[in-house]
């Protein structure tokens, strides 16, 4: 009898070990779970942002092309101005000489 109260023994603290073991990974899969639900916070909040910043983009690409356009606008006409002006200096010019 003395061998089989030997494995009971050794059977005992395996599964007191196992418990342990256990509860050890039970608590590290928790920790594990609050890591995970914090970096998808973190993703979610990541993604809105970047949106909020794709839109904000847009408006200033559209905001960039608006005064691209103007400033050539206002380009062609100084040019145009200048061309007249030009014209103009070398009529008086030929005109009085």
């Amino acid at each position: 009898m003395g061998k089989g109260g030997g494995y009971v023994t050794v059977a005992a603290e395996e599964v007191e070990e196992l418990r342990r073991r256990n509860g050890e990974l039970e608590r590290e899969m928790e920790e594990m779970k609050k890591e995970m639900v914090q970096l998808w916070r973190r993703t979610v909040v990541a993604e809105e942002a970047e949106e909020r910043l794709c839109s904000q983009l847009a408006e200033l690409e559209v905001e960039s092309l608006d005064q691209a356009r103007d400033y050539h606008s206002r380009i062609v006409f100084l040019m145009d101005q200048i061309s007249r002006l030009s014209s103009s200096s070398l009529e008086v010019v030929v005109t009085n000489s």
